[in-house]
């Protein structure tokens, strides 16, 4: 099992325009593909105008023919578009995480 852990930073002010259509039309596509969503969250405190996000994974090569499948819908493609068409992220960052030892079991995906 791995977790793949994205964080967004957005430019002040757009965040919640984001989050709306993320919500609303983003998601909904990514749970048909993905799999496991573990959740979203906002930044509080530390650095501002940040979401992370999670996603559990059976391996890599799960999460690679989930995510292929998700690139070759045209729903997400046209999702992309519209989201980056909306100009409000500055940068993302994507991490793979593996569980340690002391690591409690995870959901399946």
């Amino acid at each position: 099992m791995i977790i793949e852990q994205r964080t967004y930073s957005f430019k002040p002010g757009q965040l919640d325009r984001w989050l709306k259509k993320y919500e609303t039309e983003g998601l909904p596509i990514q749970k048909k593909h993905l799999g496991t969503f573990m959740g979203l969250w906002v930044s509080e405190i530390g650095p501002l105008h940040q979401i992370v996000m999670m996603w559990a994974y059976q391996g890599l090569g799960d999460r690679e023919t989930r995510r292929a499948a998700m690139a070759a819908d045209p729903a997400w493609t046209k999702f992309i578009g519209e989201v980056w068409a909306l100009d409000a992220m500055i940068s993302q960052e994507v991490k793979m995480l593996k569980p340690a030892s002391i690591c409690p079991p995870l959901p399946a995906a």
